[in-house]
């Protein structure tokens, strides 16, 4: 069984290789010099270049890469399964949709599910390693791992802070007002993600009051969180990673907690100084 993911699930690359994962990266623009994702650009190189006041763009995978991918599986005639970034947020899982449809024109034996996984950074990368450990446990039924990845991606919660709402700002997620003002203030937003789109929920004054209510919210909708895996992710500033790393510990004993840095597909929008936590809810 073949899985893909986008590098919008902000996995590190050894991951990839280590879990025989097929990469589709994402793409990114500076200064008119185009990068994959993972692939010819690390993170911190996007982080370096908003620093010194660039503007990163960045655009889906290339529809040609999947569509070699996807011939490649249909030779095979092995089953696959692709976990895609949140369809509202990249134009991929679309692509990916239609050109599966057209590989299926000529391969009607071709059996490849496609996942919206409505999800994005380390909430999108928790699904795709447990279809991996589901694979690797020797489950290889596709339909059961899709019925249990929809159902997870279902139950993801995601709660994050930007330390500057001028990147979003610039990304379109908030006013321009809104974030000259929140400069002014110290203020700094919550956000989360409903129906894969990136939705503002609170605003708090100062870093600490922001990261102590995002534990807040852990508690009231997290499902027996001593027994998640918990996952963080930041904008290349890991002190803050660790900071919120030691209170969910001390608060939740989860069994495990993961901290990679967010990937240059997501960063570019978010932004150096980002810190997100991710979690399965009790709905």
């Amino acid at each position: 069984m073949k899985i893909f993911a986008d590098s919008a699930c902000d996995l590190p690359k050894s991951f990839f290789a280590e879990n025989d994962v097929t990469l589709l990266p994402l793409r990114v623009l500076i200064d008119d010099q185009e990068y994959d994702d993972i692939l010819t650009i690390d993170s911190k190189e996007v982080y370096k270049a908003i620093r010194a006041g660039k503007h990163p763009k960045t655009s889906q995978a290339s529809p040609e890469l999947i569509l070699e991918k996807w011939r490649e599986l249909a030779q095979s005639r092995e089953d696959g399964i692709y976990i895609a970034f949140s369809s509202e947020l990249s134009g991929t899982h679309d692509t990916a949709v239609m050109l599966r449809d057209q590989v299926k024109e000529t391969n009607p034996h071709m059996n490849l599910v496609i996942i919206d996984s409505k999800c994005a950074s380390l909430g999108y990368g928790l699904l795709v390693k447990e279809a991996v450990r589901l694979r690797d446990a020797g489950e290889t039924d596709i339909r059961t791992i899709e019925r249990k990845i929809r159902h997870m991606a279902g139950h993801m919660e995601h709660l994050f802070t930007v330390e500057d709402l001028d990147y979003l700002a610039k990304g379109g997620r908030v006013s321009k007002a809104s974030a000259f003002i929140g400069g002014l203030l110290n203020i700094k937003p919550l956000l989360h993600v409903e129906s894969g789109k990136l939705v503002p929920l609170e605003k708090h004054r100062g870093r600490k009051k922001v990261l102590r209510r995002m534990t807040e919210l852990m508690a009231e909708r997290g499902d027996h969180l001593a027994n998640q895996t918990i996952a963080i992710s930041h904008g290349d500033d890991e002190s803050i990673a660790l900071e919120l790393k030691a209170v969910i510990e001390e608060l939740f004993r989860p069994k495990n907690i993961e901290i990679h840095l967010i990937g240059s597909a997501v960063g570019s929008h978010a932004g150096p100084g980002t810190v997100a936590v991710f979690f399965l809810n009790k709905l």
